[in-house]
């Protein structure tokens, strides 16, 4: 059997991570001033076509080279599953209350561990699992979900948690041989494409504004992108994956500044959990990855 050895630098996967999550918490602001006039499909569309349209300069510059793959159906699957987590996602935002739906979205770290061990024969401890159950715990305490979370339509949010770990872990599994930059090329390419499907019946023409809110969105998406993939290839999903629940927090601080929403006791309280489950992850030694 071939050995396949990945880096294994929790340190510097955080920092990538860390600040992927800040992007995130970026681009969903955008996204939720958007959505008041503009509908989900034209937003996802857009999403990921100026993703292909960060790359053109680079393209431009060194031709196509730097993007030759021999992998291609690693990569439609890693777009399979993140194309999937995002429409999911939206469609949650669509039919739950947004607290919940947003729970959704960082449960992923949850399954993302169990998913690279299964995957990936990546260590798994019991210190992995305590501190993504601690970083959930605070998120349940600063998104306060309702009752809806037991809804038929959360089954499209449990999608979105599932789809989006298979996709953290995929990126793991490609980094070795393909480089963050070729990952996120595909999966804006790839998504650009089935995105454009659903804008035959649901195209609306767009003013300045929204156009200019869209292409920032899509810009700020790549580079959250860029910086979590270059995470993943330096270290283990199951060691660096809580630091993603640092999103929420982001999300609470903008909220508070931009719209005075401001958080009670718990929201800190869970602020203080997502916190301390990144520092073990960040600071406390784990076991190096297995190479198989």
């Amino acid at each position: 059997m071939v050995k396949v050895v990945r880096l294994d630098h929790p340190r510097k996967g955080a920092v990538f991570l860390a600040c992927s999550a800040l992007s995130f918490a970026l681009m969903g602001i955008l996204i939720r001033e958007v959505s008041v006039t503009v509908n989900n499909e034209n937003v996802v569309f857009f999403r990921n076509l100026l993703g292909v349209v960060f790359f053109l300069p680079m393209i431009l510059a060194k031709g196509f080279g730097p993007f030759r793959t021999q992998h291609l159906g690693s990569h439609f699957l890693r777009t399979f599953f993140g194309l999937g987590a995002m429409y999911c996602f939206f469609y949650a935002i669509a039919h739950l209350p947004l607290a919940d739906a947003m729970l959704f979205t960082y449960a992923a770290p949850v399954f993302t561990p169990l998913l690279a061990w299964w995957w990936l024969r990546e260590s798994l401890t019991l210190r992995m699992i305590f501190m993504v159950l601690l970083g959930f715990a605070g998120v349940l305490l600063v998104a306060k979900p309702t009752g809806a979370l037991f809804d038929p339509n959360a089954l499209a949010g449990v999608g979105a948690s599932l789809l989006a770990a298979c996709a953290f872990v995929s990126i793991r599994a490609m980094s070795n041989t393909e480089p963050a930059t070729r990952i996120v090329f595909y999966f804006a390419l790839f998504s650009s494409f089935l995105s454009a499907i659903p804008l035959l019946w649901a195209w609306q023409p767009l003013n300045r504004t929204q156009l200019g809110m869209l292409i920032a969105i899509g810009l700020i998406a790549t580079v959250s992108q860029l910086l979590m993939s270059r995470a993943y290839s330096l270290a283990p999903p199951g060691k660096i994956g809580p630091l993603s629940y640092l999103a929420i927090v982001f999300s609470g601080v903008f909220a508070w500044f931009i719209w005075g929403e401001i958080p009670g006791l718990s929201s800190w309280i869970g602020a203080g959990l997502i916190f301390a489950s990144t520092m073990i992850s960040i600071i406390l030694p784990g076991p190096k990855a297995k190479t198989t």
